[in-house]
């Protein structure tokens, strides 16, 4: 793969690469631990945009997304679109309520909110998925980076290169601190989009294909390729239409409005507006993985089959073959987008372990063992525990993965950790729009969602699984997604009937939340009447996607205030979501 960096490609790759190392040397490591932790706070909306896409879209995405695009088809996209409600949600209802307490962490938050156990419990919750997903960042990270360099006699095998990986990001994390991180971010966002439009505009247009229109109307009965639709049966094993839009929107809320990583860059911003900007350029962003990341995965089954001949792909390596395809080469295009991916490799491992310091540091050694800890001591504790995960992880790499794999790893990754989020994403929903909320209900629901969990599957899958209406619905086995989404609505019944049936011994903090519901109420009233359109009506969903689109910008932009950014863009935003959820039915 590195041969193919020559001329012109070589100089764009170091100049990329240089550009990145000048941006990781930044003097964040020495200071305050607002400073180390959160970037003294001042980070424009610009750069909360890049640190969020950069944060969320890793190499595992990337790859993942293409892969899944490429054995699936277009239905992954729903990872895409449904995480934009979850985006506006945290811009509108979640960030003025964390950024009001000023906190460094949400376990801050949960603590005032609830309790002293809510905040213990959730910072061991968040400590093991940041594990769980840094340990699949090395993972698939190792692997793509044997890739990269297959063929030049420096491919390091899989246990080297998860080590290779694992102590860059250390130090970067190690020395720089959160602007280091942030700046690296920022690039990096820039060189993976690039990465990802340029591949999916060089696939598209092969003649083959015949650009985003062709590849809709290419028959995959005939051809052996998946359609560009958006919705499978209820009981498809991987992305059902019914998981899709109960659990996923489950696993959105957790990652986009209760995951301290992702949250942490809003948090940093220099003020609510720049927070909401930066979220809201951030979900733009993440348009452009459907439309040029899927999609060019769903033309891959067709090109690597009928044109280049390659047989036995495996979805997690489909992009690097792809690429070496498809891109031209001379016009230092490859070395933008290799250069990407070698900074997508470490984009979201160096996330996850900054905001890992900050818990262990925070919400760990201040809060339990040293109440007066000094900033100095704050900030060598984040370090040291920033250390002792990447030797953690690279045992657990070693140890749990296998580098020969031929199963989709994105999903892996969402199901392995599904087991904890209900919980906690019940807790902070009912705790920021619910003023009774019962204190002690948030750590109940916490500790019962992993054995709910667990309870849940296994009764699906031994015994609910044997009887027909089942099993037509949902398959002989119940996918996470609609797992996740029935333990989250036992979680709130949970959550209420202590909040209706016991009277809290204190009075708790709370928010009062400006969002106008009767907005969303409007929203959902139009789209029911769309969907009456569609299916008892038999009009086409690719006719009701502009009046619908339409009606969501209608809705959500607010005419009293024309010359406001936030509301103009999120309008927008919401409208192309909503069009793609009708138009690709």
């Amino acid at each position: 793969m590195i041969g193919l960096l020559q001329g012109f490609d070589l100089a764009v790759f170091l100049l990329c690469i240089l550009c990145f190392v000048l941006a990781a040397r930044t003097s964040g490591g020495k200071g305050s631990s607002s400073k180390y932790f959160m970037a003294d706070r001042d980070l424009p909306w610009w750069s909360v945009a890049g640190s969020i896409y950069g944060t969320n879209v890793s190499l595992s995405q990337i790859i993942g997304m293409l892969g899944i695009g490429y054995s699936i088809g277009f239905a992954q996209s729903h990872y895409e679109f449904l995480a934009i409600p979850t985006i506006l949600m945290l811009c509108f209802v979640f960030i003025p309520a964390y950024r009001q307490k000023k906190a460094f962490t949400l376990s801050e938050y949960l603590g005032d909110r609830y309790d002293e156990t809510a905040r213990l419990l959730y910072t061991l919750v968040i400590l093991a998925v940041i594990l769980i997903l840094l340990v699949g960042g090395l993972y698939i990270g190792s692997r793509q980076l044997g890739l990269l360099l297959q063929g030049t006699g420096y491919a390091p095998d899989y246990l080297l290169g998860v080590i290779l990986i694992a102590t860059i990001a250390c130090l970067l994390v190690f020395f720089g601190g959160m602007r280091a991180v942030v700046r690296a971010e920022n690039i990096i966002t820039f060189l993976m989009v690039v990465a990802i439009i340029t591949v999916g505009v060089s696939t598209l247009l092969q003649p083959e294909i015949g650009g985003f229109s062709g590849l809709m109307d290419l028959d995959s009965s005939e051809k052996g390729m998946q359609k560009m639709n958006l919705y499978l049966p209820s009981n498809h094993p991987d992305l059902p239409w019914t998981g899709v839009f109960s659990g996923l929107l489950i696993l959105h809320g957790f990652f986009w409005t209760t995951n301290q990583f992702e949250v942490q860059r809003v948090l940093a911003a220099r003020s609510d507006r720049d927070a909401q900007l930066g979220a809201i350029a951030a979900g733009f962003l993440k348009l452009t993985i459907p439309f040029f990341s899927i999609s060019a995965g769903v033309a891959a089954a067709y090109l690597f089959k009928y044109k280049y001949a390659l047989d036995h792909v495996k979805p997690d390596d489909a992009f690097i073959y792809l690429m070496k395809q498809v891109v031209p080469q001379g016009y230092g295009l490859i070395g933008l987008i290799l250069a990407g991916f070698l900074g997508a490799i470490f984009s979201s491992i160096y996330s996850m372990l900054n905001s890992l310091s900050t818990i262990a540091a925070i919400d760990v050694y201040k809060r339990y063992l040293h109440t007066q800890a000094p900033d100095a001591l704050l900030v060598a504790v984040g370090k040291g525990a920033v250390v002792l995960a990447c030797l953690l992880g690279v045992g657990l790499a070693w140890w749990s993965f296998d580098p020969n794999s031929e199963g989709n790893f994105f999903l892996v990754l969402s199901k392995n950790t599904s087991y904890l989020k209900p919980g906690v994403v019940s807790a902070f929903f009912l705790g920021v729009l619910w003023k009774r909320v019962h204190p002690a209900s948030a750590a109940v629901v916490i500790l019962a969602a992993p054995i709910l969990s667990l309870a849940i599957e296994w009764l699906y899958d031994s015994w609910l699984s044997g009887f027909e209406f089942w099993r037509t619905w949902f398959g002989t086995q119940l996918n996470f997604m609609h797992r996740v989404f029935v333990v989250f609505v036992i979680c709130i019944c949970i959550q209420v009937g202590m909040s209706l049936g016991l009277r809290p011994k204190r009075e708790q903090e709370f928010f009062e939340n400006s969002f106008d519901f009767k907005r969303l109420t409007y929203f959902l009233i139009f789209q029911g009447l769309m969907l009456l359109l569609i299916f008892y009506l038999g009009v086409q969903p690719t006719c009701v996607s502009w009046p619908a689109a339409l009606l969501s910008f209608w809705v959500w932009m607010d005419f009293r205030q024309p010359k406001n950014a936030v509301r103009i863009s999120s309008s927008i935003l919401m409208a192309i979501t909503t069009w793609a959820l009708y138009y690709f039915a």
